[in-house]
């Protein structure tokens, strides 16, 4: 089964229902519900979408959303190393594109899924949009 890190931006898309995005991201947890692939996102797209959320909602609803994200989706930790190698990664202008990318890497995903494909244009590991990942299934 692949092993997908999504970025934060793929979370908005499915949980704003941001379009034209928001049907890619939806197949993706809907593939994810149905264990033909395994969605893992960092801790820091936990809090990041948590933030986003309490700007629209109050915080019993953002936290009964994020509650219900977590049955589909794993959380993986941001961990000292992971810090320690974006903060000494120069190819990465986006700080937090290098902790997506290190959490990635560190827990053995097998593809990073983001709308943001030139920020990882020095990505040793895969990366696609939802749409690009999508049509690599049917």
């Amino acid at each position: 089964m692949k092993k997908l890190l999504i970025d934060t931006n793929i979370v908005i898309d499915l949980l704003s229902r941001r379009q034209p995005f928001y049907e890619a991201a939806a197949v993706l947890f809907s593939l994810a519900d149905k264990k033909q692939i395994e969605l893992s996102m960092s801790s820091l797209t936990i809090a990041n979408t948590n933030y986003v959320l309490l700007r629209q909602l109050d915080s019993v609803k953002a936290k009964s959303i994020l509650r219900k994200l977590k049955l589909i989706v794993h959380v993986l930790p941001l961990d000292d190393k992971i810090i320690g190698l974006a903060l000494n990664d120069e190819s990465f202008s986006d700080f937090e594109d290098a902790l997506q990318y290190y959490t990635a890497i560190e827990n053995g995903q097998d593809l990073l899924i983001t709308r943001n494909l030139r920020d990882f244009k020095n990505s040793k590991l895969p990366v696609m949009t939802p749409g690009q990942f999508i049509e690599t299934i049917e």
